[in-house]
């Protein structure tokens, strides 16, 4: 089997490898990826300073073109790509291939952002005296991301990275390399100068931990767990870098008396369950008034029973294997936690087997929760979710905002007012009116609040926020 290597200072390295096993069949090997040392990550920490000065000073049209480039390739093998991204991850066919359609968006919007560099030119308060107002590139950035987007989130990453100038050493989640490995491939092919971006694949422990020691990152992006988010500000604190977290959810779906029946089950079954639950958006925490709750729950249910779960390649699939076993024991642990603290069992909440060997997970539904369980405290990050019965909208709104996350909410309702005063007063950085909690646009600001979130937000115009630094000039006329 042909070993996919890291990628440092523009050469493809490494002996060492690691299978990619497929969740859904796991007597497939879906690749042999490199798995990089401490050693390996300072050397592309090196490669990348050393081009730093270089490439942050390069042509916009350069950087325009090599972007361009990659999101047309992307593009033109999102069938393959999308394919190896559901083999690896365990997303449907058609999730995958939504998510590289969006991976290829996102280096398509950035590659325009490079012609659309500006700044300001401002009047000094004293006479003859002019102010440039522009952003520069911060140096070497240090990029970590998750198994659940495997194609996406790496976009939104070194898309704007590499647009504003910066260089780059990524690290993907070691569940997931394919895709990664893919996007590095694209890119240096497109023509990216050595060094420019460094693919180290590896443990967490080992890569990463190389990257949060090293005073030579000028910044870390990081998505993930909130325990590791907490260790990468630490460290970034320490090294006086800059540091962007986007970390865990446990996001409200209110639905309220009024609302469209269909419109709420169609948001809460794709806002909960869809992706397999593995989304940091997803709504796991349904808060429905009473007027609604036993029409909500029955409808819901019966939506859940018509889901298939198999094989994500499989046509008709609507929910594929969790992503491994460590996962799957931790939602199975959180099921046996909801039935212990007395939440009731609605549907779901058992292991199923398949033609092939998976780790399969029915769509599992909660009801009789309260707010203080731990069901509905903590992040299962399964195809699981709780109904909490409320009054009415001042009871689940205040319900809603009763978490330590604060990601994404959504509310299903019909009434403007109710509907105008939840997005005023949610505190969630994302709120969706009659919409799924995950799925945000790749033009628009991505981020939340409370322990979801720290830093500047992603996506669109607003990245420049991260991968810049603002420089203020005064010259003399």
């Amino acid at each position: 089997m042909t070993l996919h290597q890291n990628l440092i200072a523009g050469e493809w390295v490494g002996t060492d490898g690691i299978e990619n096993i497929n969740p859904s069949n796991t007597n497939e090997v879906v690749g042999l990826y490199a798995r990089a040392s401490a050693d390996d990550a300072k050397t592309a920490i090196a490669a990348a300073k050393a081009a730093f000065p270089s490439w942050s000073r390069s042509g916009i049209l350069e950087r325009h073109s090599i972007l361009k480039k990659t999101a047309d390739e992307i593009l033109a093998r999102k069938d393959e790509l999308g394919k190896l991204l559901a083999r690896e991850e365990g997303k449907t066919l058609p999730e995958a291939i939504g998510e590289t359609i969006r991976a290829a968006q996102i280096f398509d919007y950035f590659a325009g952002e490079c012609l659309r560099l500006a700044g300001e030119v401002l009047p000094s308060v004293r006479p003859n005296i002019g102010v440039e107002i522009t952003r520069e590139p911060i140096g070497v950035i240090g990029i970590i991301t998750p198994w659940n987007f495997p194609i996406a989130i790496p976009a939104w990453k070194i898309a704007p990275a590499l647009c504003y100038g910066n260089t780059v050493v990524f690290k993907p989640a070691e569940l997931v390399p394919g895709c990664s490995w893919a996007i590095a491939d694209i890119l240096h092919r497109a023509g990216l100068p050595k060094g420019v971006l460094n693919l180290v694949m590896g443990k967490g422990s080992v890569v990463g931990q190389a990257m949060l020691d090293s005073p030579d990152l000028a910044a870390i992006t990081f998505t993930g767990s909130t325990g590791t988010g907490k260790r990468v500000a630490a460290s970034s604190i320490e090294h006086n870098r800059k540091f962007q977290l986007e970390m865990g959810g446990k996001n409200p779906m209110v639905v309220l008396d009024d609302a469209d029946l269909t419109v709420a089950v169609e948001a809460a079954a794709n806002s909960g369950f869809f992706s397999t639950g593995q989304r940091c958006t997803a709504s796991s925490r349904l808060i429905v008034t009473e007027g609604i709750h036993d029409k909500f729950v029955a409808a819901l249910t019966e939506k859940l029973k018509g889901l298939v779960v198999d094989d994500p390649l499989k046509a008709g699939t609507h929910i594929g294997p969790v992503v491994d076993a460590g996962q799957l024991k931790q939602d199975t642990d959180y099921i046996a936690i909801g039935q212990s603290e007395g939440a009731k069992l609605a549907f779901g909440g058992e292991t199923i087997s398949r033609d092939n060997p998976g780790f399969y997970l029915q769509p599992t539904l909660f009801t009789e929760a309260t707010n203080q369980m731990r069901i509905s405290r903590e992040e299962i990050f399964g195809p699981v979710a709780s109904v909490i019965r409320v009054k009415d909208y001042e009871e689940a709104l205040s319900v809603a905002n009763d978490t330590p996350f604060g990601l994404s909410a959504g509310i299903a309702t019909t009434s403007l007012k109710h509907a105008t005063h939840f997005k005023r007063n949610s505190e969630a950085g994302m709120v969706m009116v009659n919409l799924p909690t995950a799925g945000v646009d790749f033009h628009v600001p991505f981020g939340g609040r409370k322990a979801s979130s720290f830093g500047s937000r992603e996506q669109g115009k607003y990245a420049a926020e991260f991968f810049t630094v603002v420089k203020t000039a005064y010259t003399l006329a």
